[in-house]
């Protein structure tokens, strides 16, 4: 008789932030084997999760089945100067054996300074009885600084407000957020625009032709022209979720894009670096009605923005492409900014499958290279549940 191991335990605290939810771990509560990069770790990420899913669904596990929700999050008490948490994050394949480490959610970056007080990682002296605390993040996978400013009331975090995020249903408290220098040469790829150009001619074999603006910040994006495609920019999700043909295109010119920016040598890496570059496609304002069914109208807007994400139309906006599409907008000349009117510009409000969404970005020009200091957006975070997860422990 084959004799099966137990299930063990692990805390952990299971949160929303922004447009997405995810699986948060305080890093000395993982498993020896766990604790540092490799198998281990990602094997207990991918049986949390309930991955890899054949059927699609993650029925055994916390993943619900997108790409906003496959997510898992490794926090830990900084031991870098000037910062308070160090936050590592996964994404986790639905379907393959994988979890991407080349990226940073920005939508779970906003649950993230929240987290980090609930857990114990800022020393309680920082806390303010009621106010605002700042909490420095540096995001260990991109190497970048998050600042969060996080509301306090009683000394506890404040959850619930009416800040309103489409995507999201309910309304929550703000949490603020500054991405600071979202993009330098120090990203992974070289700089903010990695061949030097504004706009590039992107060659596919076999598909086309694009247009295309190919950015670092944030998170790596490829930026299209909705009409070069045939679409609006009106899309939602039924809409190119149910092509598999446009899909099809839409990763190749994802991988041809990545090879271009450097972020890849080969183009069979694509298939193994799936989180990044994000690919996506922009059009002017226009009317249309939201997934909830809510109308949203040109003049609620400077113009529209659909994105994918691990293969799949976003329901609403990634934080780090929000980060992007900021960014690029305020460069003049980027097929984002032509796409909102051109000129020069320090916030943009964009539409997107929910609704809308503004993001701010401060961008200069110096010597011959545009740069980018800091880009601003806001966010809510909520904890739907904390404990332990179980993990059978054959995983590990």
């Amino acid at each position: 008789m084959t004799k099966h191991l137990p299930q063990i335990k692990i805390p952990a605290t299971y949160m929303r932030g922004g447009t997405s939810k995810g699986v948060f771990f305080h890093l000395k509560d993982l498993p020896q084997s766990a604790q540092q990069p490799g198998a281990a770790r990602d094997a207990i990420l991918l049986r949390t999760l309930g991955s890899p899913d054949p059927y699609g669904k993650q029925i055994d596990g916390m993943g619900n089945a997108s790409s906003s929700t496959s997510k898992a999050v490794i926090l830990a008490r900084s031991e870098r100067a000037d910062h308070d948490v160090d936050y590592l994050f996964g994404q986790v394949s639905i379907d393959q054996p994988l979890v991407d480490w080349s990226g940073n959610c920005g939508n779970l970056s906003a649950a993230v300074g929240p987290c980090a007080i609930h857990m114990g990682l800022i020393d309680a002296a920082r806390i303010p009885e009621n106010g605002v605390c700042i909490v420095r993040i540096w995001q260990a996978n991109i190497g970048k600084t998050i600042v969060a400013h996080v509301p306090i009331t009683d000394g506890q975090v404040q959850e619930t407000g009416d800040f309103g995020l489409d995507g999201v249903t309910f309304a929550a408290a703000e949490v603020a957020l500054e991405f600071l220098d979202p993009a330098d040469e120090g990203e992974e790829g070289g700089a903010m625009f990695p061949t030097g150009n504004l706009v590039d001619q992107l060659e596919i074999p076999g598909v086309g032709s694009f247009a295309s603006t190919l950015i670092n910040a944030g998170i790596p994006t490829i930026f299209l022209n909705a009409g070069d495609l045939g679409y609006s920019g009106c899309e939602l999700q039924g809409d190119i979720n149910a092509d598999a043909e446009g899909l099809a295109r839409f990763e190749a010119i994802r991988a041809h894009g990545a090879l271009k920016m450097g972020l890849i040598k080969d183009l069979s890496e694509a298939a193994t670096r799936q989180h990044t570059p994000k690919i996506a496609f922009v059009a002017p304002p226009s009317s249309y009605t939201a997934s909830s069914g809510k109308q949203v109208n040109a003049s609620d807007m400077d113009l529209l923005v659909r994105a994918l994400s691990m293969g799949q139309l976003h329901h609403a906006m990634m934080g780090t492409a929000a980060v992007a599409i900021g960014t690029a907008a305020a460069v003049p000349g980027t097929l984002v900014n032509l796409a909102a009117g051109g000129g020069e510009r320090t916030a943009v409000r964009f539409g997107h499958p929910s609704g809308t969404l503004r993001v701010g970005a401060q961008a200069r020009l110096q010597h011959g290279q545009w740069a980018v200091t800091k880009a601003l957006m806001s966010r809510s975070a909520r904890i739907l549940m904390e404990g332990v997860v179980r993990v059978p422990a054959d995983s590990l």
